[in-house]
């Protein structure tokens, strides 16, 4: 059995001449889509699914981010939620192909076989995806950019984002596998509420936090909260491509739907130093501060970390004495290997603190020391401070503020100590020396996260 294609000549061009050509001009107007041959292609993405007129210049930016991937990407789990039909837990299809005007996709049986068995609430459900355009609109896309793939389309009903992220999960697979989750943001609402709702959608799915998401804010929250609670588990980043709505492509602004499109990334350093090189990156910092006590050499990198300490990376290193900060130093933002990056930073917050005495030999025993890997700064777009404090997420984001001459930046760990997001923002503000209630236009903020260790390679925040 063949699925036809639902929506071709509704959603999407029904030629296959005319929606080439369609799709192949979405792409080619992504900025620095010549250049994708050079960059990392994702492992998952968040899409959306309108018509192309509204939402396909949306997807084709984070679509065109395949283009390195073309030949080696092998399979496809495509995964939106349901619009048409009722669908108890998670349908999968029996077909054995889905039809486009661009041609036949075969289905990976082998992975709905391996949900079936594996899984209680994956259920065969041709009906569900009978109609359904949230899957489908994205399969032209698809086409175009990757050469032979098998897909496993799932659609999702009545399902926790539990079941998501197991079914995700089971299904991962390496780089022969992407991830796509079809979804739509906030929905008729005018133009300035749009943006708000669906910036805090983005603060979201940039910090991975799953429990964030509300109905309201995307008809694929389900999948996409599935999504991140994965992307937490694995270490993945989410990096923000598009984020606009129906009023900036085509329509009226007093009731627009808004788009979204993300890329989610494996490896990395943060991700590298998570999968188990915690303890000995920490032990290194620890080595550095004593080797520069005793007027020696900065220690050799232990081989089994030297790759991943090789990568462009940014960290803080951080001595406490009973629970009290004695020093703490790092770098905001990635600018030389990570490795050296850490050298240099354990020392410096040893010995260069400007709060604190330098650290002695005969103190460093009795000090415990932890390493924070930031991910990358990511800019906040707000209007106020009442929008900048309401983005926040407490326990979640570092921030970086700055205006004019005037920065400072607090890791994710000081909300332990200022949990309250006012607070935060106005201590970090006297750190930068800016008045608590200080706002100007020019006012910057970047959020970033950490992942903290100790010297038992404890996860600490």
């Amino acid at each position: 059995m063949i699925r036809p294609a639902a929506v071709a000549g509704k959603f999407y061009p029904g030629d296959a001449q005319t929606l080439s050509h369609t799709v192949m001009t979405l792409l080619s107007g992504v900025p620095g889509a010549e250049s994708r041959l050079d960059k990392r292609a994702p492992k998952a993405i968040i899409a959306p699914h309108a018509g192309y007129v509204y939402s396909g210049p949306i997807a084709a930016a984070v679509y065109a981010r395949l283009a390195s991937a073309r030949q080696s990407i092998r399979r496809v789990v495509l995964v939106g939620p349901a619009h048409q039909t009722a669908v108890a837990g998670i349908g999968v299809s029996s077909a054995a192909a889905f039809d486009t005007p661009l041609g036949s996709i075969p289905l990976d049986r082998d992975g709905a076989a391996l949900l079936q068995a594996g899984l209680p609430g994956i259920v065969v459900s041709d009906a569900g995806h009978a109609g359904e355009h949230s899957l489908e609109v994205q399969l032209p896309f698809l086409q175009m950019m990757l050469d032979r793939f098998t897909l496993l389309p799932l659609v999702v009903g009545g399902a926790p984002p539990e079941l998501v992220a197991a079914a995700l999960n089971a299904v991962w697979g390496g780089a022969e596998t992407l991830i796509v989750i079809s979804s739509d943001l906030s929905h008729y609402l005018d133009y300035a509420a749009a943006q708000a709702l669906d910036r805090r959608t983005q603060t979201a799915i940039e910090c991975l936090d799953a429990a964030a998401l509300s109905q309201p804010q995307a008809c694929g929250r389900i999948p996409i909260a599935g999504l991140l609670l994965v992307a937490r588990q694995r270490g993945l980043t989410a990096e923000t491509v598009d984020l606009r709505n129906s009023g900036d492509t085509a329509g009226t602004r007093d009731r627009v739907v808004g788009y979204g499109a993300w890329a989610f990334h494996e490896g990395g350093t943060a991700t590298a130093v998570a999968n188990g090189f915690g303890a000995a990156v920490v032990t290194l910092a620890r080595r550095a501060i004593a080797a520069a006590l005793a007027g020696a050499a900065p220690p050799p990198v232990p081989a089994d970390i030297a790759a991943t300490l090789a990568e462009t990376g940014a960290c803080f290193v951080t001595l406490k004495r009973q629970g009290q900060l004695r020093g703490c130093i790092g770098t905001p933002i990635a600018r030389q290997p990570l490795g050296v990056d850490l050298l240099e930073n354990a020392v410096r917050a040893a010995t260069a603190d400007p709060r604190f005495p330098p650290v002695t030999a005969e103190e460093l025993p009795g000090l415990s020391l932890s390493v924070s890997v930031l991910t990358p700064c990511q800019p906040m777009s707000f209007r106020d401070e009442a929008d900048l404090l309401g983005q926040l997420r407490p326990g979640i984001d570092g921030l970086v503020i700055g205006d004019g001459p005037h920065r400072a930046l607090f890791l994710p760990a000081v909300w332990e100590t200022l949990p309250d997001r006012r607070q935060f923002l106005a201590h970090l503000k006297a750190k930068a020396g800016l008045a608590p209630f200080h706002w100007s236009p020019t006012f910057r903020a970047d959020r970033f996260q950490a992942v903290e260790y100790d010297e038992a390679g404890s996860r600490q925040s």
